[in-house]
């Protein structure tokens, strides 16, 4: 994925979920950062941003956040370049359990939610629910970095399906070259990380693939392998 038009910045505050104040050539400006996660490890003040100039006359922020910096690394932080980046992927031949399947919807109504992907492969239908992951420690990939329900009801509804004749499974791009396996965030989230164990276990597909950011005269995210998940 290509990402064009990127601006260098610095992170100033965060003045609440879904805004960041940003210093852009030495003035303050207001940028969307599409990412709910608590982000603590790459908010920190005077940290290098990249944002996009933003479009829509009715907007409140002017730019969009893309990107953190983390030590020598840049973290993709905004979830509106998942669906094209998980597409790819399941497309491609990288991913076994995707072999074979094609997408079939977006934002596929199911249950009490939307799920992000219907897949089909002749009579075999595919349910995929897409989650970005920024969280690393060390080698260890970690979801979630904040508690959270909806990654939850998403889990349960998952499982559900296979009940019905569906396939299922859950991809988590996770967003740091240094990351050589991934893990449920149990100590954040142990309802989570039990619900998601329980599905796998169901025979919901648990997928982990790893990617780096690069800028130069755009922003390139590039994806790099599949790591194992190693359950609490």
């Amino acid at each position: 994925m290509i990402i064009d038009k990127p601006l260098m910045g610095m992170y100033l505050e965060r003045p609440n979920r879904f805004t960041m104040v940003v210093d852009v050539g030495g003035e303050k400006r207001l940028a969307h950062l599409k990412d709910p996660g608590r982000l603590r490890e790459l908010l920190i003040p005077g940290n290098q941003v990249i944002v996009r100039k933003a479009s829509g006359k009715e907007r409140k922020t002017e730019f969009d956040v893309i990107a953190l910096r983390r030590g020598d690394e840049w973290v993709l932080v905004n979830s509106g370049f998942h669906s094209a980046i998980a597409a790819s992927i399941i497309e491609s031949d990288r991913v076994d359990e995707f072999r074979g399947f094609t997408v079939k919807k977006r934002e596929y109504p199911f249950g009490r939610s939307r799920i992000d992907f219907l897949l089909s492969s002749g009579a075999e239908e595919m349910l995929v629910e897409v989650k970005g992951c920024t969280l690393v420690k060390g080698e260890v990939a970690l979801f979630p970095d904040a508690p959270t329900l909806r990654g939850r009801r998403h889990v349960g509804e998952l499982a559900s399906a296979l009940s019905m004749g569906y396939k299922s499974s859950v991809l988590f791009l996770v967003f740091g070259e240094n990351a050589r396996s991934f893990s449920p965030n149990i100590e954040m989230d142990p309802e989570f990380s039990y619900a998601l164990k329980e599905a796998n276990e169901k025979g919901m597909n648990v997928i982990a693939y790893s990617f780096r950011t690069v800028l130069d005269d755009s922003v390139r995210v590039e994806p790099l392998r599949r790591i194992p998940v190693i359950w609490p």
